[in-house]
């Protein structure tokens, strides 16, 4: 596998590239080093797209106070 720049995956791409390498290691077909190297980017993979999710619920309390605020 091509290494990919994890940071610049949207949540979609970062979750199917999880589930091709959940896939890949699943099938048994690749060696202990392999699967320990998929399961190290998939976890990297997943930290990105958990950071991304913290971000974007971020913005949305901010967002919601500044209505909330507004409305008062």
């Amino acid at each position: 596998m091509d290494r990919i720049n994890i940071e610049d995956l949207t949540l979609e791409e970062g979750f199917e590239k999880i589930d091709e390498l959940i896939e890949t290691m699943a099938d048994g077909d690749i060696s202990l080093e392999e699967s320990f190297d998929k399961y190290k980017l998939g976890m990297e993979i997943l930290k990105v797209c958990s950071d991304k999710i913290d971000k974007v619920e971020k913005q949305i309390e901010i967002l919601n106070a500044e209505d909330i605020s507004s409305n008062e």
